[in-house]
């Protein structure tokens, strides 16, 4: 892989990091309800899942994704199933030490699982193993990319669990937490929708 398209590689994984999404929505809610310690699995799972999937993809996983309407079927609606209850978990997300029903963010397998039910992470990581894995080296080629996209994982998940952190500071009650996270479950809805339809 040339300097170039790791440089063209690593601004395509920082601006698809970065940018608001389910993930980002969700890390953030969580660091406004449970804080940056206990959403540490949470961004593990986010950082680690997406990666995977990529150098499996790379490695011929996506053919078989490409090759299987069914299988593009039961991913795209097992991932609105999942954003769905994702979405109702955090509308119901309890204030941490209250006295109701225990809650906790999501877990690492919880999150690394979203990203491979996700019919858009499939597509992305498609395209992008097309166009940076190279037949001479693929699974050299399918570590670099993933490792890249570790990285951009870690700093972005890290920064919307601070984010939520910090807006977090400024729901310090229930009541306000719970209007917080009503708005991030819609949010979520809603690019579920978009997603839905855009297929």
């Amino acid at each position: 892989m040339t300097f170039e398209m790791l440089l063209s590689l690593a601004g395509m994984a920082f601006a698809a990091s970065w940018t608001p999404g389910p993930n980002n929505s969700m890390l953030a809610s969580s660091g406004a309800t449970y804080g940056m310690r206990a959403s540490i699995p949470h961004v593990l799972g986010v950082s680690t899942g997406f990666p995977v999937m990529i150098f499996l993809v790379g490695l011929g996983l996506g053919e078989l994704f490409r090759q299987s309407p069914l299988l593009q079927q039961i991913l795209r609606y097992g991932g609105a199933v999942m954003l769905l209850w994702i979405a109702w978990k955090i509308a119901n997300a309890k204030v941490p030490g209250s006295t109701d029903a225990p809650t906790r963010p999501l877990t690492f397998l919880q999150a690394a699982a979203f990203q491979w039910v996700n019919p858009k992470s499939w597509l992305a990581a498609i395209a992008i193993s097309s166009q940076f894995i190279t037949t001479v080296q693929p699974v050299v080629t399918a570590m670099i990319i993933s490792g890249v996209f570790v990285l951009a994982g870690l700093s972005s998940t890290l920064a919307w669990v601070g984010l939520g952190k910090s807006i977090g500071r400024f729901l310090n009650t229930a009541w306000r937490l719970q209007v917080f996270n009503y708005s991030m479950a819609l949010m979520l809805v809603g690019f579920l929708v978009l997603l839905l339809i855009g297929n």
